[in-house]
Protein backbone atom coordinates (compact mmCIF):
# COMPACT_ATOMS: atom_id res chain seq x y z
CA UNK A 1 0.00 0.00 0.00
CA UNK A 2 1.51 3.56 -1.18
CA UNK A 3 1.65 6.03 2.32
CA UNK A 4 -0.24 8.82 1.11
CA UNK A 5 1.90 12.34 1.75
CA UNK A 6 0.78 15.34 2.83
CA UNK A 7 2.50 16.67 -0.20
CA UNK A 8 0.70 14.05 -2.22
CA UNK A 9 -2.65 15.42 -0.78
CA UNK A 10 -1.56 18.87 -1.55
CA UNK A 11 -0.80 18.12 -5.02
CA UNK A 12 -4.54 16.38 -5.79
CA UNK A 13 -5.61 19.13 -3.85
CA UNK A 14 -4.42 22.16 -6.46
CA UNK A 15 -5.29 20.00 -9.60
CA UNK A 16 -8.88 19.10 -8.52
CA UNK A 17 -10.00 21.95 -6.61
CA UNK A 18 -11.15 19.04 -3.85
CA UNK A 19 -11.21 19.34 -0.34
CA UNK A 20 -8.20 17.99 1.74
CA UNK A 21 -10.49 15.18 3.79
CA UNK A 22 -11.92 14.41 -0.04
CA UNK A 23 -8.09 14.53 -1.97
CA UNK A 24 -7.17 12.11 1.14
CA UNK A 25 -10.27 9.56 0.89
CA UNK A 26 -9.25 9.23 -2.83
CA UNK A 27 -5.58 8.66 -2.94
CA UNK A 28 -6.18 6.35 -0.26
CA UNK A 29 -9.19 4.55 -2.08
CA UNK A 30 -6.70 4.81 -5.68
CA UNK A 31 -3.56 3.51 -3.42
CA UNK A 32 -2.00 6.75 -4.27
CA UNK A 33 -2.80 6.86 -7.90
CA UNK A 34 -3.32 10.92 -8.48
CA UNK A 35 -4.69 10.25 -12.15
CA UNK A 36 -7.13 7.60 -10.73
CA UNK A 37 -7.94 9.68 -7.54
CA UNK A 38 -9.30 12.76 -9.76
CA UNK A 39 -10.93 10.42 -12.11
CA UNK A 40 -13.06 9.14 -8.54
CA UNK A 41 -13.07 13.20 -7.52
CA UNK A 42 -15.05 14.12 -10.36
CA UNK A 43 -17.18 11.88 -10.50
CA UNK A 44 -18.54 12.05 -6.78
CA UNK A 45 -17.78 16.41 -7.45
CA UNK A 46 -20.53 15.82 -10.24
CA UNK A 47 -23.32 13.29 -8.01
CA UNK A 48 -22.75 16.23 -5.01
CA UNK A 49 -23.60 18.62 -8.04
CA UNK A 50 -26.82 16.91 -9.11
CA UNK A 51 -27.88 17.66 -5.51
CA UNK A 52 -27.13 21.10 -5.40
CA UNK A 53 -29.25 21.71 -8.41
CA UNK A 54 -32.40 22.23 -6.81
CA UNK A 55 -30.64 25.11 -3.84
CA UNK A 56 -31.96 28.52 -4.67
CA UNK A 57 -29.45 30.67 -6.33
CA UNK A 58 -29.86 34.56 -5.67
CA UNK A 59 -26.41 36.17 -5.53
CA UNK A 60 -24.01 36.64 -8.62
CA UNK A 61 -23.27 38.61 -11.21
CA UNK A 62 -23.52 40.06 -14.24
CA UNK A 63 -20.67 39.61 -16.94
CA UNK A 64 -20.09 41.11 -19.73
CA UNK A 65 -18.03 41.11 -22.77
CA UNK A 66 -16.85 43.14 -25.75
CA UNK A 67 -15.04 41.76 -28.43
CA UNK A 68 -11.90 43.10 -29.99
CA UNK A 69 -13.40 46.02 -32.60
CA UNK A 70 -16.53 46.99 -30.29
CA UNK A 71 -18.95 45.38 -32.42
CA UNK A 72 -20.01 42.61 -30.54
CA UNK A 73 -21.27 42.25 -26.91
CA UNK A 74 -22.66 40.50 -24.40
CA UNK A 75 -24.24 40.60 -21.22
CA UNK A 76 -24.93 37.51 -18.95
CA UNK A 77 -26.75 37.39 -15.25
CA UNK A 78 -24.81 34.47 -13.63
CA UNK A 79 -26.54 33.53 -10.52
CA UNK A 80 -24.95 31.43 -7.48
CA UNK A 81 -26.13 30.78 -3.57
CA UNK A 82 -23.88 32.95 -2.23
CA UNK A 83 -22.36 36.26 -2.17
CA UNK A 84 -18.62 34.89 -1.04
CA UNK A 85 -18.80 32.75 -4.18
CA UNK A 86 -19.85 35.17 -6.19
CA UNK A 87 -16.40 37.33 -5.52
CA UNK A 88 -13.98 33.82 -6.63
CA UNK A 89 -11.69 33.80 -9.21
CA UNK A 90 -13.54 30.67 -10.12
CA UNK A 91 -16.63 31.74 -10.41
CA UNK A 92 -15.75 35.04 -12.28
CA UNK A 93 -13.87 33.05 -14.93
CA UNK A 94 -16.72 30.62 -15.28
CA UNK A 95 -19.16 33.73 -16.12
CA UNK A 96 -16.54 35.57 -18.66
CA UNK A 97 -15.91 32.34 -20.04
CA UNK A 98 -20.16 31.72 -20.41
CA UNK A 99 -20.19 35.40 -22.33
CA UNK A 100 -17.25 34.76 -24.51
CA UNK A 101 -19.33 31.51 -24.82
CA UNK A 102 -22.54 33.32 -26.15
CA UNK A 103 -20.40 36.13 -28.42
CA UNK A 104 -19.32 32.81 -30.27
CA UNK A 105 -21.78 30.77 -30.61
CA UNK A 106 -25.18 33.02 -30.82
CA UNK A 107 -27.34 30.97 -29.03
CA UNK A 108 -31.18 32.18 -28.83
CA UNK A 109 -32.31 30.23 -26.08
CA UNK A 110 -30.62 29.21 -22.37
CA UNK A 111 -32.30 25.53 -21.97
CA UNK A 112 -34.60 23.19 -24.40
CA UNK A 113 -37.64 23.81 -22.12
CA UNK A 114 -37.05 27.58 -23.15
CA UNK A 115 -38.21 27.04 -26.97
CA UNK A 116 -41.47 28.43 -27.63
CA UNK A 117 -43.80 25.26 -28.75
CA UNK A 118 -44.53 27.16 -32.14
CA UNK A 119 -40.85 26.87 -33.03
CA UNK A 120 -40.27 23.13 -31.84
CA UNK A 121 -43.89 22.39 -34.22
CA UNK A 122 -42.31 24.27 -37.15
CA UNK A 123 -38.99 22.82 -36.80
CA UNK A 124 -40.72 18.87 -36.68
CA UNK A 125 -42.80 19.50 -39.67
CA UNK A 126 -40.00 20.66 -41.56
CA UNK A 127 -38.11 17.61 -40.51
CA UNK A 128 -40.99 15.12 -41.60
CA UNK A 129 -41.50 16.81 -44.54
CA UNK A 130 -37.50 16.33 -45.73
CA UNK A 131 -37.98 12.66 -44.37
CA UNK A 132 -41.34 11.73 -46.73
CA UNK A 133 -39.48 13.59 -49.32
CA UNK A 134 -36.36 11.49 -49.27
CA UNK A 135 -39.14 8.31 -49.23
CA UNK A 136 -38.40 7.14 -45.30
CA UNK A 137 -41.16 4.83 -44.49
CA UNK A 138 -43.90 6.61 -42.40
CA UNK A 139 -42.78 4.46 -39.26
CA UNK A 140 -39.33 6.17 -38.92
CA UNK A 141 -40.06 9.74 -39.84
CA UNK A 142 -40.75 10.55 -36.27
CA UNK A 143 -37.60 9.02 -35.21
CA UNK A 144 -35.23 11.25 -37.99
CA UNK A 145 -37.88 14.11 -36.68
CA UNK A 146 -36.73 13.82 -33.30
CA UNK A 147 -33.00 13.10 -34.06
CA UNK A 148 -32.68 16.28 -36.32
CA UNK A 149 -34.41 18.33 -33.63
CA UNK A 150 -31.86 17.60 -30.85
CA UNK A 151 -29.59 18.28 -33.01
CA UNK A 152 -31.44 21.98 -33.27
CA UNK A 153 -31.55 22.22 -29.79
CA UNK A 154 -27.59 21.62 -29.45
CA UNK A 155 -27.23 24.64 -32.36
CA UNK A 156 -29.69 27.01 -29.97
CA UNK A 157 -29.89 26.23 -26.49
CA UNK A 158 -26.93 27.77 -24.59
CA UNK A 159 -26.32 24.64 -22.47
CA UNK A 160 -26.44 21.80 -25.20
CA UNK A 161 -24.01 23.68 -27.72
CA UNK A 162 -20.33 22.33 -27.77
CA UNK A 163 -17.64 24.59 -25.18
CA UNK A 164 -16.09 26.73 -27.72
CA UNK A 165 -13.15 26.41 -25.66
CA UNK A 166 -13.34 22.55 -25.41
CA UNK A 167 -15.53 21.44 -27.96
CA UNK A 168 -15.93 17.64 -26.13
CA UNK A 169 -17.71 19.16 -23.49
CA UNK A 170 -20.93 21.22 -23.62
CA UNK A 171 -21.73 24.03 -21.52
CA UNK A 172 -23.78 21.72 -19.08
CA UNK A 173 -20.93 20.31 -18.59
CA UNK A 174 -18.94 23.13 -17.67
CA UNK A 175 -21.63 24.29 -15.25
CA UNK A 176 -21.75 20.80 -13.23
CA UNK A 177 -18.22 21.16 -13.36
CA UNK A 178 -18.11 24.34 -11.63
CA UNK A 179 -21.00 23.35 -9.66
CA UNK A 180 -19.21 20.01 -8.22
CA UNK A 181 -15.75 22.53 -7.90
CA UNK A 182 -17.31 25.75 -5.89
CA UNK A 183 -19.99 23.33 -4.01
CA UNK A 184 -22.93 25.53 -4.90
CA UNK A 185 -25.91 25.88 -7.05
CA UNK A 186 -25.16 27.45 -10.16
CA UNK A 187 -27.39 28.97 -12.87
CA UNK A 188 -27.12 30.50 -16.28
CA UNK A 189 -30.01 32.86 -15.86
CA UNK A 190 -30.36 35.32 -18.73
CA UNK A 191 -28.00 36.69 -21.19
CA UNK A 192 -28.27 39.80 -24.15
CA UNK A 193 -26.04 39.30 -27.04
CA UNK A 194 -25.77 42.63 -29.06
CA UNK A 195 -24.18 42.69 -32.35
CA UNK A 196 -23.83 46.11 -34.52
CA UNK A 197 -26.75 46.26 -37.09
CA UNK A 198 -28.73 43.36 -35.99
Amino acid sequence: MAEITAAKVKELRDKSGAGMMDCKKALVETDGDIEKAIEILRKKGIAKAAKRIDRAANEGMVESYIHPGAKLGVLVEVNCETDFVAKTDDFREFSRNVAMHIAASAPRYIKREDVEQEVIDKEMEIYKTQAKEQGKPEAIQEKIALGKLDKFYSEICLLEQPYVKDPDKTIQALLTETIAKLGENITINRFSRFKIGE
